[in-house]
């Protein structure tokens, strides 16, 4: 892991928010049929946003840059993140735009969700917006893939720069090759790496993004199972916790959040991991996709006495 110099920021996140309507179910229906809710809560998310939100949580000075609508659901998205202490002082309103929305359906029975989103494009970021000195003033870079040719430019300047960059990416984004070149750690949803390199074996896939971009660690969380990460031509595998889930909306952005901070902390990857599958966990404990972002003390506490949740597949593998 890097050694930091002094900066004004510790992270800064370039990327997505979200305001979403949570709408509470006793169980999914089933295909074409119907439930009646239970009731529904408008929460703030979204991969960056909340994963900014987890660093500044942790005890990081976080900065975020994006865009917000002027509508009720930008209001509460900026709400959140002032309460939050995170650094807005490069993020954008923009008028008569409505913000990042999505409708995320909770099974109560399982605190699994099914997620339906819009983005209006007046939300896009203008990459001529992102500047040097906006992205200088940080020690660690963390990023999504969706406006790829803002993100592009985000990275390209940290690499210039020597600031090591994050990315969380679930999804392919056109142009995205022009991101993977300048990032240190990829930390992917679980089928990222088979879309992107045709090739349906994790283990062989994480190697052939890492082989053929140079980054630091590539990786892919699993959901419950937690996440696999290579480094140095080894594998590491970090099952995950079991927990009585409320809701699982924003784990992945807490874990990516709770990866920044591992980072800056110099953490080996096998800690990294373990640490980032802690806090996801305990965010599901509770709901919305910020639910419950916990303490350092309270996620390693958790970790050294939660059961874990591992799959035999990846245990025994190399």
């Amino acid at each position: 892991m890097p050694s930091f110099q002094p900066s004004t920021f510790d992270v800064v996140g370039v990327g997505l928010n979200a305001t979403d309507t949570l709408i509470l179910l006793p169980r999914f229906p089933a295909y074409g049929g119907k439930v009646s809710f239970e009731r529904e809560v408008l929460s703030p998310g979204g991969q960056v946003a909340s994963a900014m939100v987890t660093c500044a949580g942790l005890g990081m000075r976080a900065k975020y840059i994006g865009t917000l609508g002027d509508d009720e659901r930008g209001q509460v998205q900026l709400d959140s993140l002032r309460a939050s202490s995170v650094n807005l002082d490069d993020i954008e309103i923009r008028p008569n735009c409505p913000n990042q929305s999505a409708y995320i359906l909770v099974d109560q029975s399982t605190g699994e969700r099914t997620v339906v989103w819009k983005r209006d494009p007046c939300l896009r970021i203008d990459p001529a917006s992102v500047t040097p000195e906006k992205i200088t003033c940080a020690r660690l870079l963390h990023i999504d893939g969706h406006d790829t040719p803002a993100v592009a430019r985000a990275a390209e300047i940290a690499r210039q720069n020597q600031i090591p960059v994050t990315v969380d990416v679930d999804t392919i984004y056109p142009g995205f090759d022009r991101v993977l070149p300048n990032v240190d750690y990829l930390i992917s949803g679980s089928e990222f790496p088979a879309r992107w390199t045709k090739e349906p074996d994790p283990f062989r896939a994480l190697a052939m993004i890492q082989d053929e971009y140079g980054m630091r660690v590539a990786a892919m969380t699993l959901g419950a199972h937690g996440a696999l990460g290579r480094f140095e031509g080894k594998y590491i595998y970090s099952p995950g916790f079991l927990v009585d889930a409320v809701d699982t909306t924003g784990a992945g952005d807490v874990f990516h959040g709770a990866f920044c901070y591992a980072v800056s902390e110099s953490m080996p990857l096998s800690e990294a991991l373990e640490f980032s599958n802690a806090m996801a966990a305990l965010n599901c404990t509770a709901l919305g996709a910020r639910g419950h972002i916990a303490s350092v003390q309270e996620a390693r506490a958790f970790a050294r006495g939660a059961t874990r949740h591992s799959n035999a597949e990846f245990e025994q593998r190399p």
